[in-house]
């Protein structure tokens, strides 16, 4: 994987081209810097750097970033329904999922997994691996391609605007909010374990009533 110090020369040499894959990558459930290209770009078609890349127009970078976290989403998102829920099944209990928590985990994507997918792609970790989670957990499809299209847009939009807006400045406004929304982030998982656990009963017993039956690990 490139550092982001590469990043500058990456756009140069590749334009769009570099702009949709990092994002691509990354929204597909591997580490890379796709928010940090996404800012570099618009500062590019803002002009305000010396390696201003005339051909990068603000309302493209936001499209092709945009486009890109649309497409790695949902490449990990039907990995995670491929391949997650049956991984899970089969081995879960290593890590002490059984089928009582694996449904739990279905359940609760079926009634807040919308938001988690929006919400995931302004988080560093959770946008990575949400899509991911989704997919192994059920989502259903047309819920999240309709969270994650509004997610993807609304994040290449703020974060683009912001690096055309305010140009190298806004790394440093841009790392903060990213710190922000992690710890909140933290803290809202933080409440939300606490919850579980003094709940987990009632919880699974709430989850079995809403699927009964076997665990479903088969894609539909």
């Amino acid at each position: 994987m490139f550092l982001s110090d590469q990043i500058p020369a990456f756009i140069e040499h590749y334009g769009y081209l570099a702009i949709f894959c990092v994002v691509a990558i990354e929204s597909a459930g591997i580490p890379f810097p796709g928010e940090t290209i996404l800012v570099s770009a618009a500062i590019f078609a803002g002009g305000s750097h010396a390696l201003h890349h005339e051909s990068l127009n603000i309302f493209g970078v936001i499209a092709t970033a945009a486009g890109g976290a649309i497409l790695g989403d949902n490449l990990g998102f039907w990995a995670g329904r491929t391949f997650g829920v049956a991984l899970l099944a089969r081995y879960g209990r290593l890590v002490h999922l059984d089928e009582g928590r694996l449904k739990l985990g279905q359940y609760l994507f079926r009634k807040y997994g919308g938001a988690i997918v929006f919400f995931g792609r302004f988080v560093a970790v959770l946008r990575a691996f949400a899509a991911i989670l989704a997919g192994a957990n059920r989502l259903e499809p047309w819920r999240f391609f309709i969270f994650n299209a509004a997610g993807a847009i609304v994040w290449a939009s703020l974060f683009g605007g912001l690096g055309f807006l305010f140009g190298a400045e806004a790394h440093r406004i841009a790392g903060p909010l990213g710190l922000v929304s992690l710890a909140a982030a933290l803290a809202v998982f933080a409440f939300c374990w606490r919850f579980y656990k003094r709940n987990e009963i009632r919880l699974i017993a709430e989850a079995e009533a809403a699927l009964p039956g076997p665990i479903q690990t088969q894609v539909r």
